[in-house]
């Protein structure tokens, strides 16, 4: 019987959204002058995850699909151990490279070549064997001219490729990408997927989200379809696909 890696039950999140958006400096410090005199700010409770149940076997890879706002990222960072769930349960048996697009875990006042000793070593790797891997995480990202910038000088997608390419050497089992490629340029974009292609044929446990629902197809057997927090359906990745675009573009249109 194939090991189950990744266990969800019953899962609850939610988020305490402010009635009065704060834009500036003088109004932050008047809500805070505010909660120090005792006075209540006023919020909304908006639930991004509700009930949600399902499971991943060992050397699985598994869509997650649906529209802006319907809980991907949330529930990617819960299995991350990023955010905590107010509600339910999650078993997740292996080691965790989340691989997302705000390059959770980098500093931006650091240096790439810090960085990646620090992610390293979050990742429970000896500090001889980042050294060792560093070239090859220098390569792959195409960073190595950038080694000794600081984080926060550098684009977005190269803040991408320095988190999937120290990600990849990292030796994880189990792989979170939560819209990772979408930044990368087409060189890149090639190289991840003969990348994934790797993981699946070492049974690596691999967890997408994407917008590409063609991305999904190549590299997903199973997805799941989430809509406002709730697991709209889960099963063969076409049926879930053609489900998901008729939601979006109606029968009508994706027969024309």
């Amino acid at each position: 019987m194939t090991q189950t890696v990744v266990k969800i039950e019953n899962l609850w999140k939610k988020f305490r959204i402010p009635h009065e958006k704060k834009t500036t400096i003088f109004e932050n410090i008047a809500a805070t002058l505010q909660i120090l005199e005792g006075r209540r700010m006023s919020y909304e409770e908006f639930w991004a995850l509700k009930g949600i149940d399902f499971s991943i076997k060992y050397g699985e890879s598994i869509g997650i699909i649906g529209a802006n706002g319907s809980g991907k990222s949330t529930l990617l960072k819960i299995i991350a151990n990023i955010l905590r769930p107010d509600k339910g349960l999650v078993r997740v048996t292996g080691r965790i490279a989340p691989i997302l697009i705000l390059g959770v875990g980098f500093h931006p006042d650091l240096t790439v070549k810090e960085n990646i000793m620090i992610y390293g070593s979050i990742m429970g790797l000896k500090n001889n064997i980042i050294k060792k891997r560093m070239e090859n995480i220098l390569n792959f990202s195409g960073l190595e001219r950038f080694k000794d910038a600081k984080l926060k000088n550098l684009s977005s997608g190269m803040h991408m490729r320095l988190g999937f390419s120290t990600a990849i050497e990292t030796d994880p089992d189990i792989f979170l990408i939560d819209e990772a490629l979408a930044v990368g340029d087409m060189k890149f974009q090639e190289r991840c997927m003969a990348k994934f292609k790797e993981f699946q044929a070492e049974k690596k446990t691999i967890i997408l989200v994407s917008h590409s629902i063609n991305l999904i197809k190549e590299f997903c057997k199973k997805t799941v379809l989430l809509s406002e927090g709730k697991i709209e359906s889960y099963g063969e990745t076409n049926q879930i696909a053609d489900l998901y675009e008729k939601a979006i573009y109606g029968p009508n249109q994706l027969m024309n």
